[in-house]
């Protein structure tokens, strides 16, 4: 499909199934750096996500105490998105994003922990309530890059370097590991 309908339609996918992806690697997240569940945050993003997983869960075991069938389900929905996107915009076969949606997971999960951080460093400036939900989930999120980040740099006149380390280190990530994973698949995006 072209023309006048094909864009909006493409955002509409794009905005609601991207949104639904990001819910869910953040629900694997989230399981993965052992946030509170019980945090109203997290409670939401159980709740939007639990009634595809609890099908899912029937085919997909768990891994090591990682909650596999939410990647999965990640991966399925991003597939569903490029596979649609593909039909609208007609940028070839729709089975490629089986292949497709790889990158753009993993690309979700990178731009997740850039944005993570960044929010985290706003939010340093603005000095927030230590016990607001956001603020705690943030914490766990980003603890996993950011501290290692800061044994090995020390702040300098009291500035804290190490999320600015974590931001250039995803960037660069992402743009060595994602176009050549494009390239292995295939991937119009």
């Amino acid at each position: 499909m072209s023309g006048y309908l094909a864009n909006p339609i493409v955002f509409l996918i794009q905005t609601l199934l991207g949104l639904y992806a990001a819910i869910v690697a953040l629900r694997f997240l989230l399981q993965w750096v052992r946030a509170d569940f019980y945090n109203p945050m997290s409670q939401f993003i159980v709740k939007a996500t639990t009634p595809a997983l609890k099908h899912l869960r029937r085919f997909v075991p768990s891994y090591q105490g990682l909650d596999m069938a939410s990647l999965v389900l990640a991966w399925l929905v991003k597939t569903v998105e490029l596979a649609a996107v593909a039909l609208v915009a007609g940028l070839g076969n729709p089975l490629g994003a089986l292949l497709w949606s790889i990158p753009a997971l993993i690309t979700l999960f990178i731009n997740i922990f850039l944005f993570a951080v960044l929010i985290r460093v706003v939010l340093s400036w603005l000095n927030p309530d230590p016990y607001n939900p956001a603020v705690g989930l943030l914490d766990r999120l980003t603890a996993p890059l950011l501290e290692p980040a800061r044994r090995r740099i020390p702040p300098v006149g009291g500035l804290d370097l190490a999320p600015m380390a974590v931001m250039i280190g995803l960037v660069l990530l992402e743009m060595l590991l994602i176009p050549p994973l494009n390239a292995l698949t295939g991937s119009p995006f």
